[in-house]
């Protein structure tokens, strides 16, 4: 008897203290894992967001660039950190979907992960050295179906939102390209730009003003409507070629396990963010728009995240690309 009252007091300070951490969450600063580099679009959404959190969760939230491998490292950081809110990454396409299907990893994305909020989209577009002879979007099909295997195609890694991007559009249309992989978007741009490398398809927000300044130029957008920045730059829908989608989004996680609650407190930080005029205003900067409020929840962010890696594994397999 005596063990059972003991067994149950134990059970019941558990339960206790478990209920005071969650009340009293956060109680110390959180670490937002970056998993791509600084200064990159994910980085400036990743510290922008970041910043603002801390006003309504009453501690700051601290950006952490953990590089590599697609962003594999830094998110397999995130899965082995303890499932307590104190952890959390900023992911997107590249080091969500695409690393999902390319690198060997220890866990599942949609398994082994707490869905926090959706951030952002923006746009990627198919841009091109200045003097690429396709004049517009629809030329740049036209030409693509008549020389197969003859553009040369600028890639940021392997299975990369720029790589697949391009697979996407090359196999869209029935044709394919020469792929040269980077180590960034820079060195690429800059071959684009000395007219070197013929395409590429990139995050808008961060080539426009290359595009802006007649260095290189852009085709088309891989949206369902024009993008705010570049009103005059068609969708492929527009171009002859309708359901070529590819946004390109951010959103946050947490490890497998972390209290509902504790999630909740995050979810709202991360809505309040997204509500607060100056980080709109600096989102529609760079570019990039915010979901609608339905959008932000972690339920919405499982079930997008869920369809992208469905929509996206057989492509990725398909075009047999080799980690290098």
């Amino acid at each position: 008897m005596r063990r059972l009252i003991v067994a149950a007091a134990c059970a019941a300070a558990v339960l206790l203290n478990t209920h005071v951490q969650a009340e009293t969450f956060p109680s110390r600063p959180i670490t937002l894992i970056v998993p791509l580099a600084a200064g990159g679009i994910t980085d400036i959404v990743g510290r922008l967001v970041a910043e603002r959190m801390k006003v309504t969760l009453g501690q700051p939230v601290v950006a952490e660039n953990v590089t590599g491998a697609g962003g594999t490292i830094g998110v397999t950081r995130l899965f082995r950190s303890p499932p307590d809110g104190y952890t959390i990454a900023i992911g997107q396409w590249s080091s969500h979907v695409g690393a999902a299907a390319m690198y060997p990893l220890p866990f599942d994305y949609l398994a082994d992960f707490e869905p926090i909020a959706m951030l952002s989209v923006g746009p990627l577009w198919v841009i091109a050295r200045k003097d690429f002879p396709a004049k517009d979007a629809k030329d740049l099909i036209a030409w693509l179906k008549a020389n197969p295997g003859k553009a040369s195609a600028a890639t940021i890694g392997p299975g990369s939102a720029a790589h697949m991007c391009l697979v996407y559009l090359a196999n869209t249309v029935g044709s394919s390209m020469q792929y040269v992989p980077y180590r960034g978007a820079a060195p690429a741009l800059q071959d684009m730009a000395g007219g070197t490398i013929d395409l590429s398809c990139l995050e808008a927000g961060q080539t426009l003003s290359l595009v802006n300044s007649g260095k290189i130029k852009a085709y088309a957008v891989l949206t369902g409507k024009r993008w705010f920045k570049s009103p005059d730059t068609p969708t492929f829908d527009e171009a002859g070629v309708p359901g070529l989608l590819f946004p390109f989004w951010h959103a946050l996680w947490a490890p497998k396990g972390t209290p509902k609650d504790v999630i909740a407190k995050l979810n709202t930080a991360a809505v309040d963010a997204l509500a607060d005029p100056t980080v709109r205003a600096r989102l529609l900067e760079v570019g990039h728009e915010i979901p609608p409020r339905e959008q932000q929840t972690p339920e919405a962010l499982a079930a997008y995240h869920k369809a992208e890696i469905t929509k996206w594994a057989p492509i990725i397999k398909a075009a047999n690309i080799k980690l290098q």
